[in-house]
C-alpha cells in the first residue's frame, strides 16, 4: 500500500460506515459540517451553553466515529448535513474533532490523517504551558504537499487569526517537532502539556507521550488522547538512552512533512511503540482504567 492509499482508506477507529449521501467533498465544507455536529467538551461557557455533566464526562470515551455518528442520530434522527443546536452536538474533545473530519476527508477521496501535538493559539496568559496539548487533521492537497486543519476552530467558532485549513506549523507544532526543539534546548518542556483546575500536566515527560500518540495515529491507530502503553507508559527514571535513541528516531521521522508509510510502520512496529493488547487509559473524569483493545484495533 503506498502512501496515498495508505492514508485514504479508514481506519477501525476513523471508518463511519455508511457515508451521507450529501457529504460535501470540500475541506472547507467538511470542517464546517465537523463544527455543526461536535462541540468540546470544555467549551459550554464559550457558547454560553449549561451542559450536562454525564455528557461532558462521558462522549469523549467514544473511540470510533461510528460511535459517534450513532450518538448524534439518537440524540437528533435527521441528516447529519442539517443545523444543530448545541444539545443536539456530541462533546468530544479536539481528538474527536480531529478523527471526524479525518473520516469524512477519507471518505471523500482526501488523503488524511489525524496529527496529535501542541497548539499555541489557545493560551489565555493564566497558565504557563503556551504549548498545549492538541490533535488537528493533517490533509494531502493534489500536488502532494500536506496542510494542517483544525476543525475545532473552523467556522468562525474561535478567534483566529489564520486560515484553520491551513493552520501555520509554528502554531502547532506536531509532537515530533516538539520533542526535537525541547532536546536540543530550543524549547523548554514545561511550556508544553495541558492546564487543568487540579495542576498543570506538563513538562518533557507530557510531549514523550504525545510523540507516541502521534506515530500512532500515523499509523491509522488513532487512540484516545490520556491512552498509555509502551514508552508512553514509562515513568521518567524508567526512560533508557536507547529509548531516547528511539524517541529521537520517531521525532525525525514524524516532524517531516514527507514522512512515508513505509517508515511509519517501520517505526510503528517496534514493541516499545506499537499498541498492544492491553493499554491504561487515564481517563479525565472517569478514572483509570485498563482497556482490552481486539487485534484490529493495535496497528
Amino acid at each position: 500500500m503506498d502512501s496515498h492509499d495508505f492514508h485514504l482508506k479508514q481506519s477501525p477507529y476513523s471508518d463511519p460506515g455508511a457515508v451521507p449521501a450529501d457529504l460535501p467533498a470540500d475541506p472547507r465544507e467538511l470542517a464546517a459540517l465537523v463544527r455543526n455536529l461536535l462541540i468540546h467538551r470544555e467549551e459550554g461557557g464559550h457558547f454560553g451553553y449549561a451542559m450536562p455533566e454525564g455528557r461532558r464526562h462521558e462522549d469523549a470515551e467514544a473511540r470510533y466515529v461510528s460511535v459517534i455518528l450513532r450518538i448524534l442520530r439518537e440524540r437528533r434522527p435527521a441528516p447529519l448535513t442539517q443545523h444543530r443546536e448545541l444539545d443536539e452536538r456530541f462533546a468530544g474533545t479536539c481528538r474527536d474533532f480531529a478523527l471526524l473530519m479525518c473520516a469524512f476527508l477519507r471518505a471523500t477521496g482526501t488523503p488524511a490523517r489525524v496529527r496529535c501535538g501542541f497548539a499555541t493559539y489557545f493560551e489565555d496568559g493564566t497558565s504557563p504551558v503556551t504549548h498545549g496539548d492538541h490533535w488537528v487533521t493533517e490533509y494531502r492537497l493534489p500536488d502532494g504537499s500536506w496542510r494542517l486543519a483544525d476543525a475545532q476552530v473552523a467556522d468562525g467558532a474561535h478567534d483566529v487569526l489564520f486560515d484553520p485549513l491551513d493552520v501555520p506549523r509554528d502554531r502547532f507544532l506536531v509532537a515530533g517537532a516538539g520533542w526535537r526543539a525541547c532536546r536540543a534546548g530550543d524549547a523548554d518542556p514545561e511550556a508544553f502539556g495541558v492546564p487543568l483546575p487540579t495542576g498543570d500536566l506538563r513538562g518533557l515527560w507530557f510531549v514523550r507521550c504525545n510523540v507516541v500518540r502521534d506515530l500512532a495515529a500515523l499509523g491509522r491507530v488513532e487512540v484516545l488522547p490520556w491512552d498509555a502503553w509502551g514508552l508512553a507508559a514509562k515513568d521518567e527514571p524508567e526512560v533508557t538512552a536507547d529509548d531516547l535513541a528511539l524517541l529521537d528516531e520517531v521525532a525525525a521521522v514524524t516532524a517531516a512533512e514527507a514522512a512515508s508509510a513505509e517508515e511509519i510502520r517501520r517505526l510503528f512496529a517496534d514493541p516499545r511503540l506499537t499498541v498492544p493488547a492491553e493499554i491504561t487509559s487515564y481517563t479525565t473524569y472517569l478514572g483509570v482504567r485498563q482497556v482490552t483493545l481486539p487485534e484490529s484495533l493495535r496497528g
